[in-house]
This record gives structure tokens, C-alpha cells and sequence, in this order.
């Protein structure tokens, strides 16, 4: 289980090696992706709070990265964090989901990536429930929900 501690330590001295690398030009990315999708995954934007309806889906499956399918959280850690974004308690594998120190708006917080696509996913902060006390706050665009078959 990932601790706000091991996310500093990875966010400081390197994520870890991803399972497998997807690399693609921006114009590769533009034809693959909504407008909204590149502009948050590949520009860093952020999508409205409570602007998806992600938010409140709570079935069984598993969210990809919107990029490259990467398999990044399961539906069992998903929680409704009040927040206005899908909100997980651990990404599926350590090394799903690589970390970055952002200190944009003034602010010092921890963005989350695809660990395989470099797509910008969110961030996570040290405010979720037990037992991680995790809450990666993720911008739903940035997803594709799964279902379970």
C-alpha cells in the first residue's frame, strides 16, 4: 500500500520504471483525443469540478489512462471525496502511476502522471480515508471506465 510518505520519497528521487513506455507526438495525441482530453492529459489543464458524471459511478471495473489504456485504479478504491473529481485511495500497482512536485498558483502539491504515457491525471494529497489516507483527485477525462464483464 502507498503512503504519503513513499509518494514524497518517489515525487524526490525518481519514479519508479513503468511496465511499458507509449510515446506519441502531439499531433499523434490531437488525432487519438477530444479536445478537452489532450488539453488536460497532454497541456496539464483540469477539467470543472463536478463537470462528469464519473464522479458518482461507483460500479465494479477498472479506470485506464484515456491516452494509452493503461491500466491505472480499480473501481474498489474509488471513493466520493466531495471534491467535484473521481477520487481513489491507491492507483492498481506501484509503479501505475509515476509522481512530480508541482509548484504552480502558489502552491506545493504532488501531481500524478500516467507512469506509461506521461498523461497528466490529477493530484493526490494526504486527506483520504484509511487505511492509506490517500486521495488522488483525478480529472475524469483523463480515465476510461471499464466494466467488469
Amino acid at each position: 500500500m502507498m503512503t504519503w510518505n513513499d509518494i514524497l520519497k518517489i515525487s524526490k528521487t525518481g519514479n519508479l520504471p513503468p511496465d511499458r513506455r507509449v510515446e506519441k507526438t502531439p499531433a499523434e495525441w490531437r488525432k487519438i483525443l477530444t479536445p478537452d482530453q489532450f488539453r488536460v492529459t497532454r497541456e496539464h489543464g483540469t477539467e470543472r469540478a463536478f463537470s462528469s458524471e464519473m464522479c458518482e459511478i461507483f460500479t465494479p471495473g477498472k479506470y485506464l489512462c484515456a491516452c494509452c489504456q493503461t491500466l491505472l485504479f480499480d473501481a474498489g478504491e474509488k471513493f466520493d471525496s466531495g471534491t467535484g473529481w473521481p477520487s481513489f485511495t491507491q492507483p492498481v500497482t506501484k509503479n501505475a502511476v509515476s509522481y512530480q512536485v508541482d509548484e504552480s498558483y502558489g502552491m506545493v502539491r504532488v501531481e500524478t502522471l500516467c507512469n506509461s504515457c506521461d498523461a497528466h491525471l490529477g493530484h493526490v494529497f494526504p486527506d483520504g480515508p484509511p487505511p492509506s489516507g490517500l486521495r488522488y483527485c483525478i480529472n475524469a477525462v483523463a480515465l476510461l471506465k471499464q466494466e467488469h464483464p
